[in-house]
């Protein structure tokens, strides 16, 4: 209520883009996260929580079990993946596969759309439960599960990959890593997160994809990852920009919005400047590539973005009611754990 409108319209284009953002943290961190998070929020945007727990009482399911599936579904939206965020290891539900896929089959979003419910059932279900050893965890190849890295990646492939950028000072904070072996030959597919995807004018803070050879090996740096997912991040900067209380904030965004258009991590550098140079705003924003925790070789940078109120030290997960058993409101309404 204290907002003025120009803050309230900034607050909330941020928080958009932040929140597009975040999308991107579930490709970040497996396979299945993606397929998980949608089959979850459908079920839980089409149908109250309260109501789904009547359904679920009809199947004889315990209200312990179905409070279970509460606490993984809250688990999955604050982790933004089946993955703890911090120490990186799995989590699955403590209800009952077979429990589950009956609720799944029962709610509203199944009833509305059961092709599609049952194509995200089956391609998440497995995965989603599975404790073998090298899926307990993220890790490269032999080692673990990451979204960073093919499958086929190993420490070594890394190291190599993370040569290359250097000697080609290209930053590895929003990229990924595939590799293909093809008849004795070893390439490597850099992907680089952009909205762009061929090859426009660039300016001097650009990365322009381009292949390389070195130490035997074929490199293409490509862009273009995360591109729809970005290009909505874009828009909701620019939308913000036409509310920004002073001009440090306009060439803030500015920036922020080259640099996930083109991949640019210095032109995120620069955005930070001016970030640094925004002294006591009232609405206080930051979204970039910045934590590089979940990367096994600890390059990568998860997708991270923040709006908040700086008028006290709220604890996020406090407001939203976690700590006193409200696991309804975060799992009908996850825009309370924006990313």
């Amino acid at each position: 209520e204290l907002l003025s409108p120009e803050e309230k319209h900034y607050a909330h284009y941020l928080s958009r883009a932040c929140w597009y953002g975040g999308l991107v943290v579930l490709l970040q961190t497996s396979p299945e996260s993606p397929t998980i998070y949608v089959l979850l929020s459908r079920i839980f945007r089409t149908q109250d929580p309260s109501q789904l727990q009547e359904v679920a009482r009809s199947l004889s399911i315990t209200d312990e079990e179905y409070q279970a599936l509460l606490v993984y579904t809250a688990a999955i939206y604050a982790n933004m993946g089946n993955y703890k965020s911090f120490g990186d290891t799995k989590f699955v539900p403590s209800l009952p596969k077979a429990k589950l896929k009956k609720v799944v089959w029962a709610s509203q979003a199944f009833l509305q759309n059961p092709e599609e419910m049952e194509a995200l059932w089956e391609s998440c279900e497995k995965l989603m439960y599975s404790l073998e050893p090298l899926q307990k965890h993220l890790g490269l190849n032999g080692e673990g599960v990451s979204t960073y890295f093919s499958a086929n990646c190993s420490m070594e492939d890394a190291k190599l990959a993370q040569k290359l950028l250097d000697s080609q000072n290209i930053s590895a904070y929003n990229t990924r890593l595939f590799k293909t072996e093809t008849g004795g030959k070893t390439s490597y597919e850099v992907r680089l997160a952009s909205v762009l995807l061929d090859e426009p004018q660039l300016d001097e803070m650009s990365v322009k994809p381009k292949q390389f050879q070195f130490e035997g090996c074929t490199f293409t740096v490509r862009r273009g990852d995360y591109s729809p997912i970005l290009q909505r991040v874009v828009e909701n900067l620019q939308k913000a920009q036409q509310h920004t209380a002073r001009p440090v904030q306009t060439e803030m965004l500015e920036h922020y919005t080259t640099s996930f258009k083109q991949g640019s991590i210095p032109a995120h550098k620069e955005g930070s400047r001016c970030w640094i140079r925004d002294k006591s705003p009232i609405v206080e924003s930051y979204i970039g590539f910045i934590e590089s925790y979940r990367d096994p070789y600890g390059s990568r940078g998860e997708l991270e973005g923040t709006s908040v109120l700086p008028c006290g030290n709220l604890d996020p997960v406090h407001s939203c009611g976690l700590e006193g058993g409200n696991l309804e409101t975060t799992v009908k309404d996850p825009f309370c754990l924006s990313p």
